[in-house]
């Protein structure tokens, strides 16, 4: 075997799937689409292996490693060798390789983390190289019913009509709390400055695959104070965006989850709240929007007062994990 190390070019991509097949697992798919020419905008720099065989190099494994515009305190990094090439020491050179790139990243950042599932070669490889795990993430189906109702105010269509509310993904204020909750729970891996823009961009627009969002507010509150009839609506309390597949070109149907399936959304609260106010809002508004459907959300352990509500469910039968779980794993600071 004799391993030669080189750039990228275009149609590795071709070569290393006929030679790797199908992604071993969820993270390895959506690396996949990270392996690219190495350049500058943004910076990229990307390594193949190729194994010589009688004065022919086939491309047997690929490091990728670059920068991020979200999450910019680390650099995303992935190695993939071919099955046939694995302990031979070709991912331990790609990755000395992309560590001698990292130390030259235009923004001075060099710490790298990856994407991995607990158990496979992949977690293996980086618990060797020493990235360890700094968040785990589950997918959970939250089946319909799983929680009762809540009751708001008297009870009455009005009282509930006051809280509860469909709110347009273009609101600003809609935007405001997403982004800070978004930053209240990724306080493991800063995602940076995020303006209403880049909260609309990444969560709320029709390219983030946004469907809709309902809010829970707290109750009206007066604008003069106590012995005034309250007129202006309450704080938002928590927020659900759901997200569908687009409709195909010329369908002016919306698209919509084929019965059963589970709709996927986006839950989450005003950081503000303490402990048991958002988990009383996460839990009211979850028992809301999976009365009569599955709920699928993502649960990341620094998801506090989710977890709260979510892992009893799990723990009675009615939620269950989706799939293998994700570990984010990192050089140490």
């Amino acid at each position: 075997m004799a391993i030669a190390y080189r750039q990228w070019r275009d149609g590795d991509d071709l070569a290393l799937l006929e030679i790797w097949g199908g992604p071993e697992t969820e993270q390895a798919r959506q690396f996949r689409g990270t392996l690219a020419p190495s350049g500058n905008k943004p910076w990229r720099r990307c390594i193949v292996a190729e194994d010589v065989v009688d004065g022919v190099a086939i491309p047997v494994a690929a490091g990728v490693v670059h920068e991020a515009s979200l999450h910019p305190e680390r650099l995303w990094a992935y190695i993939e060798v071919d099955r046939q090439h694995r302990r031979a020491g070709v991912g331990s050179t790609l990755l000395t390789m992309l560590r001698h790139e990292a130390a030259q990243s235009p923004s001075g950042v060099s710490r790298l983390r990856t994407k991995v599932e607990p158990g496979t070669p992949g977690a293996a490889f980086a618990e060797a190289a020493g990235l360890a795990p700094i968040q785990r993430s589950r997918l959970v189906v939250v089946d319909p019913g799983a929680l009762r109702l809540p009751v708001f105010g008297d009870g009455s269509e009005a009282a509930a009509s006051e809280q509860v509310e469909d709110l347009a993904t273009g609101s600003v204020e809609l935007s405001d709390v997403v982004g800070r909750y978004y930053t209240s729970v990724h306080g493991w891996d800063s995602p940076g400055d995020l303006s209403i823009a880049t909260v609309q961009r990444l969560f709320l627009d029709e390219l983030s695959g946004a469907h809709g969002a309902i809010v829970l507010r707290a109750p009206k509150a007066s604008a003069f104070g106590q012995g005034v009839a309250a007129s202006r609506k309450g704080r938002l309390q928590a927020f659900a965006i759901s997200y569908a597949e687009l409709a195909p070109a010329g369908d002016n149907t919306e698209a919509a989850a084929p019965a059963g399936q589970p709709t996927d959304v986006f839950l989450g609260h005003e950081p503000k709240l303490s402990a048991e106010e958002a988990q009383a809002a996460v839990r009211d508004l979850l028992a809301l929007i999976a009365f009569q459907h599955p709920v699928l959300l993502e649960l990341d352990d620094s998801m506090e007062a989710l977890r709260a509500v979510v892992e009893p469910l799990l723990e009675s039968g009615k939620a269950r994990v989706l799939g293998a779980e994700t570990l984010v794993v990192s050089d140490p600071a």
